[in-house]
């Protein structure tokens, strides 16, 4: 999965076999290697800890390392990081999803909606100090569009090619209201033309340049030729923990100056702290309970609808996410896409002692008996614990399976299951989760959902450039999900960032491995 094309999660990142792999050994990590994580400094650690940020470098620490460094296969925060930091992309997004430019300083759009032309910024150059052509560019979204991951997200591209001066033109072959968004995806990283080694050498356009890479950190210098400016530091550290506590640890410790992703109690312990900043971002990110909807018992809209009804959204909300985020409404057009988010249609429960009655009637008199798979993450499998209590008084028996990532995702064994919990990352628009895991077709079709109601209305609202035909098209496709869809989402979470009071021109961004360190200063 990936980031257009699904990275499950942008807070664990995603590991499917059809994905090239960078291995790179997680075995000593930083926390072994700064060894005295979490305990008072010593007056020699102190003063070296100042030193260096009177040397003007920022240190952040990461719940985990890079596995894929190639732009085509990389998701997770902490791979997606480093490329933010090295690269360019065409366009960013900001906190709201708003556009923003980077390396495209403007855009025009034709009327039909087919033809998109960006005017590319001056000055910009790679860290081997060649210019950015337009064939960079052109060559770039050849490889996106023809291989891997993000060969679906960019099927409607009929040819990019360069345009008069420094611009670039993208023709498609439908209209796509959302195709500058899918510009900003994670892996649209502008490379040069022809390079080679890609996810092994790094030779970008972006404000850090990479100085040394080991298993549990990246070490990047600034890129004084940037051509959005210097950034505010001289040197960007990415430290690679074993776990967030480890991170969370090192912080409260002194030895580095940021910590970005979380669990919702850890970030409120911090903020009680007063040493710290803390941040936290909206985000259409969310936990996807699903039942499989194509065969026995999920098949029966009865029984889909007794978990539905067994199903106490606010309990889980206030008991898990501590009141950070939203409650959701089993739909991904969440309150993140306040445009289109609907409440019309009311959901059903909680009511245990009707989701019994559906449940007989559909021929389970005694109940369900079945398994509950879910990644063996601590807020996951929390959730899975608190989903088996409520479901337990409607007759709803479940046995938690937590499996490693790496097992959860192995061999595309995610997809087969009866019924599972699957973290999705943040967004910038609800289209790409409608086209990732809802459509008949999408790749990442999980719950097997097969409704032509929904295809059309997802169709509708992808290609249309009617507002309110597409707002329509939303409201009703979160009608039929709340009606007869396999899914649950109990809530959508929010993204944290925890940083010393020292440290500034940091924004969390919703998706944390897009947040951009350039305009960090430390004092």
């Amino acid at each position: 999965m990936t980031q257009a094309q699904k990275t499950r999660t942008g807070e664990h990142g995603s590991r499917l076999s059809r994905r090239s792999f960078l291995k790179v050994s997680a075995a000593g990590l930083a926390a072994s290697v700064l060894g005295a994580a979490g305990f008072e400094l010593t007056p020699q650690q102190a003063a070296a800890a100042l030193a260096r940020r009177q040397a003007g470098t920022l240190r952040v620490a990461w719940g985990g390392a890079p596995v894929a460094l190639d732009p085509l296969n990389a998701s997770a925060d902490t791979e997606i990081a480093f490329l933010n930091a090295v690269y360019d992309y065409l366009l960013d997004t900001d906190a709201r999803s708003e556009l923003v430019p980077r390396l495209a300083t403007a855009w025009d759009i034709s009327a039909d909606g087919l033809t998109y032309t960006l005017t590319i910024a001056e000055g910009v150059t790679f860290h081997d100090g060649s210019e950015l052509t337009m064939d960079d560019i052109v060559w770039t979204f050849e490889r996106l569009r023809s291989d891997g991951p993000t060969a679906d997200l960019y099927a409607d591209i009929e040819r990019v090619e360069p345009g008069e001066g420094r611009s670039v033109i993208f023709t498609l072959s439908r209209p796509n209201p959302d195709f500058l968004y899918n510009l900003t995806d994670n892996h649209a990283v502008i490379l040069k033309a022809n390079a080679q080694n890609i996810g092994q050498e790094f030779n970008g356009t972006g404000p850090f340049k990479l100085e040394e890479y080991i298993p549990d950190r990246a070490t990047l210098s600034a890129n004084p030729a940037y051509f959005a400016g210097a950034p505010g530091v001289e040197t960007l550290e990415f430290f690679y923990f074993d776990s967030v506590e480890s991170a969370v640890n090192a912080l409260r410790g002194g030895q580095v100056d940021a910590v970005l992703r979380m669990d919702n109690a850890t970030f409120l312990a911090l903020g009680g702290e007063g040493t710290f900043i803390t941040q936290q971002a909206t985000t259409s990110g969310h936990d996807l309970v699903r039942l499989r909807a194509d065969r026995e018992p999920g098949s029966d809209e009865r029984v889909r609808q007794a978990f539905r009804l067994a199903t106490d959204r606010q309990a889980i909300f206030d008991r898990l996410q501590f009141g950070f985020g939203a409650i959701g409404r089993d739909s991904p057009i969440g309150p993140f896409f306040a445009r289109y988010y609907s409440e019309e249609t009311p959901l059903p429960g909680p009511n245990p002692e009707a989701a019994r009655r559906l449940l007989a009637e559909a021929g389970y008199p005694d109940g369900l008996e079945m398994t509950l798979y879910v990644p063996n993450l601590s807020d996951r499998v929390a959730l899975a614990q608190t989903l088996a209590a409520q479901w337990e008084a409607a007759g709803i028996r479940i046995t938690i399976e937590p499996q490693e990532e790496a097992v959860y995702y192995a061999d595309n064994g995610w997809l087969e299951v009866d019924l599972a919990i699957t973290p999705w990352g943040h967004r910038p628009v609800a289209q790409q989760f409608l086209d990732l895991y809802l459509r008949s077709d999408a790749a990442w079709n999980e719950s097997h959902f097969s409704d032509e109601e929904v295809d059309r209305l997802i169709e509708i609202a992808g290609t249309t450039l009617d507002e309110d035909e597409r707002t329509q098209a939303y409201h009703e496709i979160q009608r039929i999900l709340i009606e007869r869809g396999p899914i649950i989402i109990p809530y959508f979470f929010a993204q944290f960032g925890v940083m010393g009071d020292y440290v500034s021109g940091v924004d969390v961004h919703p998706f944390a491995g897009r947040t951009r360190f350039h305009t960090a200063t430390v004092s």
